[in-house]
């Protein structure tokens, strides 16, 4: 099944879970699993919270992203990918002063 990010409607976020800016979004949702491509400008992040029923994988498709995840911090850039297991914490936070973060993302509904 393609999907085809470029022919799915951009949503603007703002204070995505209680971050910073705004998160500027595509998204496919199939009513279970949630798969994304987002970008974060400069000072802009998704605020902390727990996967409590799901897991995230963040790949990071270019600019340098901050993670805060659990009790510690990760940063990646171009090519790497972050996983918040189910029952972890983090956010996301663009590191750069002056290059958007775009990165691809999957929620996964978990049982």
């Amino acid at each position: 099944m393609l999907i085809d990010f470029d022919k799915i409607e951009q949503e603007v976020v703002p204070h995505f879970k209680g971050g910073d800016g705004e998160t500027k979004t595509r998204a496919y949702f199939d009513g279970v699993n949630k798969i994304m491509k987002g970008c974060l400008e400069p000072g802009c992040s998704i605020g902390y919270h727990c996967h409590e029923s799901n897991c995230e994988m963040i790949y990071i498709l270019s600019g340098e992203a901050r993670c805060l995840y659990d009790d510690g911090e990760e940063y990646l850039t171009a090519g790497q990918c972050h996983y918040c297991p189910k029952g972890h914490s983090h956010s996301l936070i663009n590191a750069s002063t002056t290059e958007p973060l775009t990165y691809f993302a999957v929620v996964p509904e978990q049982k």
